[in-house]
């Protein structure tokens, strides 16, 4: 990659997020504008954009529960919705060929590209859940799922597509669960520095060269790798701290899209009108979703972060062009639409709560009660103390307090298998989400005395204290904070701050007295 595509994202990246929007809008953007202007290299930044999914695919993993996997909200979920939108779209396309003879597909070709624009960005709806502190709530673990196995249906259809097929020592993944012993051991070994994140980088790409070398998707093995080691005992460490990488990796995805340039005439308003069926793609997530018994706010959440194309699109809209089956141009029409998607996906995810309230009250006239006790909405009982999010500080606080005022805490937990883990312990934990606003309406805000927030990152901290100021809430509100300027704008917000960091040194010197019982001379 040249100096200058990189300053050209870096300046894009910064623009959108100056208006208030991700920078990855910015980063698609900068691809289009180095296409045009011939900065750069295609197959460079196509090798970066492909380590940077396999490594989203490595991470997933890391944090994917099976249970929520194989849930008939997930599978269920995706394979109705196959069967639903490729009819859709494939007769849009059909009417296209029919207004415009320069777009007529054959049968053949229209199915495959309906097909391809039925599945959902991995890397949209994953960026999104995670910048918004959401990567763990209930609704982010089906929408993951859903995308899961819309890849191994992507899987089953590359390899009958291509002719390539699984080879028979494709058999032999089947013992990939012998090696966890022997992973967890080295991961063990590895400590904490820059060994560690080499390991991850080890396993990540080992795992999908194993998978292509048997002609299976690549980015499914990396998938499948970090699955086996999500219950080891470093592996949020892991996690954290091959985001970075992982992050910078996947600008170069959202640049290789604007490298497949711009189409012209009738393709071009073949791009805009899929761009625009999009919108129609949240609804059907939604109905779905509450024919599955799922809370209105849960299908709401998962329809609008699954409003995207796939970067599947473009890889079905190639292989078909090399076969014969569509002509080239088609393949910087998808790329233009995914482009779009995106585009339109992101104001409604940013907007995602305002949204479900605003048709909660249809929405929930039509749910169908819960599906299973994770969707259930819980009972936080009577404690007047409540912290918001059961991580290292928030148990951390539960601790302190439960010891001063006994059977008057409660903290609140969106991952259900941690809460039953935290239930385990004997700690007062409930599952919900911060930022459900189902979950506060039935939580008695005016008898309770004061609320701790301490969530995955400051925007979502944030997000919870606008909503409770809107409520009836007078009691204290304290949140966490680790960085000046986020200090500032709870202050501002006329809550109570603790900086993680600032204050560490405190709270350090305080625990050594209270267990040395020092004295002050």
């Amino acid at each position: 990659m040249e100096p200058l595509v990189i300053l050209l994202a870096f300046c894009a990246g910064l623009g959108f997020r100056a208006l208030g929007y991700p920078p990855l809008l910015g980063y698609l953007l900068a691809g289009f504008i180095a296409h045009a202007l011939g900065l750069g290299q295609g197959e460079a930044v196509a090798i970066i954009a492909d380590l940077g999914i396999t490594l989203l695919l490595f991470t997933i993993g890391l944090k994917l529960n099976l249970r929520e996997l194989i849930a008939p909200q997930v599978w269920g979920t995706a394979s109705l919705q196959t069967l639903l939108v490729v009819p859709l779209t494939w007769g849009m396309l059909s009417v296209l060929g029919a207004l415009l003879p320069g777009l007529a597909l054959s049968s053949e070709a229209g199915l495959t590209l309906a097909f391809a624009l039925s599945f959902s960005s991995t890397v949209f709806t994953t960026k999104t859940l995670e910048d918004r502190g959401e990567a763990l709530a209930l609704h982010a673990a089906i929408a993951i799922g859903i995308l899961v196995v819309q890849d191994l249906l992507a899987v089953g259809y590359l390899a009958v597509a291509s002719g390539k097929f699984p080879t028979v020592y494709a058999l032999g993944l089947l013992a990939l669960p012998l090696l966890r012993p022997l992973l967890g051991r080295l991961l063990s070994w590895v400590g904490h520095g820059e060994l560690l994140v080499l390991f991850g980088f080890l396993v990540a790409l080992g795992g999908a060269g194993l998978f292509e070398s048997v002609n299976m998707k690549g980015d499914l093995g990396a998938l499948l790798i970090g699955m086996l080691l999500n219950s080891h005992v470093k592996s949020s460490e892991l996690y954290k701290n091959l985001l970075q990488f992982k992050d910078i990796f996947l600008i170069g995805f959202f640049l290789q899209i604007g490298f497949n340039g711009l189409p012209g005439g009738d393709m071009l308003v073949a791009a805009l009108l899929l761009g625009a069926l999009v919108v129609i793609r949240p609804m059907v997530y939604v109905v779905l979703l509450l024919w599955l018994r799922q809370r209105a706010r849960t299908a709401m959440l998962v329809g609008l972060s699954l409003a995207t194309y796939s970067e599947f699109g473009l890889i079905v809209a190639q292989l078909a062009a090399q076969s014969g089956a569509i002509e080239t141009p088609w393949v910087t029409t998808i790329a233009l639409a995914l482009a779009l998607s995106f585009f339109i996906a992101t104001p409604l995810n940013n907007r995602a709560r305002e949204i479900y309230e605003y048709f909660a009250p249809l929405l929930q006239a039509n749910e169908r009660g819960p599906g299973s006790t994770d969707t259930a909405i819980a009972n936080l009982g009577e404690g007047d103390i409540v912290i918001v999010g059961a991580g290292r500080v928030g148990v951390g606080a539960y601790r302190y307090l439960v010891e001063r005022f006994p059977g008057n805490v409660v903290c609140i937990e969106e991952r259900a298998d941690k809460v039953a883990a935290l239930r385990a312990e004997g700690i007062n934990c409930v599952h919900g989400d911060g930022n459900d606003r189902d979950f506060w309406e039935k939580a008695n805000l005016a008898g309770r005395k004061l609320i701790l927030v301490s969530l995955t990152n400051h925007k979502e901290n944030m997000s919870v204290v606008k909503f409770l100021k809107t409520q009836d809430f007078s009691g204290d509100l304290a949140v966490v904070s680790r960085y000046p300027d986020e200090e500032q704008e709870i202050r501002e917000a006329g809550c109570i701050t603790f900086n993680l960091y600032a204050e560490a040194g405190h709270g350090f010197a305080e625990h050594v007295l209270t267990h040395t019982g020092a004295q002050a001379g």
